[in-house]
């Protein structure tokens, strides 16, 4: 192998020399500042990119800040609505009950009204029947026609006693 020859080292220990200062120089004052202006570039990238992350954190929290703000009013807005539809449903609810009381207690009224009459007409018709039967059983049993006022009286004081 030709490499390993010691006559050849000299010139190959020069030769390394050379390319290793050049391939130094070549890195040292081209590629290397080439690589940190990249790196440069990429971390400031970043570091706005990091900056606009926590900008946007930032102002997502605010946001979710409003939201919960808009909702709480919102749930107050709709207890506040509720509570007077329940307030206003109670009012029609106790108008509507008095008005239908009112209405009752004017039926009961119509209709007590309606029941005195048809038992003072049904009284009234008793008493005629009752005067009728009396003055015929009286004839019948004792021959004589009393006075239509002493049977009327007599079974107005009959009844009198019965009603109570």
């Amino acid at each position: 192998m030709p490499q390993l020859e010691l006559t050849d080292f000299p010139p190959q220990i020069v030769w390394l020399i050379i390319t290793f200062v050049i391939l130094w120089l070549l890195m040292a004052k081209i590629a290397l500042p080439r690589i940190g202006v990249v790196l440069e570039e990429r971390q400031k990238k970043i570091d706005d990119n990091l900056d606009m992350a926590e900008n946007l954190r930032s102002e997502a929290q605010a946001e979710l800040q409003k939201y919960e703000e808009a909702i709480s009013e919102a749930r107050e807005s709709a207890r506040s609505v509720i509570n007077e539809a329940a307030r206003q449903a109670m009012r029609d609810s106790a108008t509507r009950h008095a008005e239908l009381n009112d209405s009752l207690a004017k039926q009961v009224m119509e209709a007590e009204a309606r029941i005195k009459s048809a038992k003072e007409d049904a009284i009234s018709g008793i008493r005629d029947s009752a005067a009728d039967v009396a003055s015929t059983v009286a004839e019948r049993l004792i021959g004589m026609t009393l006075p239509p006022e002493t049977v009327v009286a007599a079974v107005n004081n009959v009844l009198k006693k019965v009603s109570k």
